[in-house]
């Protein structure tokens, strides 16, 4: 089992940013690879990018040039930098842990962190 545990959200103008955290805890970090992925009201989980064990990253293509992925895996932890955000950046924002890199279906990944709310401003 692994436990995730998103912070960082919060409302933000136009034009901000935000870094995200999820803290991982459980089975050994570096083994897995780490997803982030959005929810807005009425939408459908929708993935923004991952992070592999060793570092390689992968971007929809809505958010590429904005936000940046890293991990820490001494602190059992991923981030996820937001930058230049835009009011249709506004979602839950939730981390996500599987074995394997390579994807973006939600279905792909195995543990989920509950969530943490961006709102962002016009």
């Amino acid at each position: 089992q692994v436990q995730l545990v998103e912070s960082g959200g919060g409302l933000v103008q136009a034009g901000g940013s935000l870094r995200l955290s999820c803290a991982a805890s459980g089975r050994t970090f570096s083994n897995y690879a780490m997803g982030w992925f959005r929810q807005a009201p009425g939408k459908e989980r929708e993935f923004v990018g991952a992070i592999s064990w060793g570092g390689d990253t992968n971007y929809a293509d809505s958010v590429k040039g904005r936000f940046t992925i890293s991990r820490d895996n001494a602190k059992n932890t991923v981030y996820l930098q937001m930058n230049s955000l835009k009011p249709e950046d506004t979602a839950v924002y939730s981390c996500a842990a599987r074995t394997k890199y390579g994807g973006s279906s939600p279905a792909l990944y195995d543990y989920w962190g509950q969530g943490t709310q961006v709102t962002v401003s016009s």
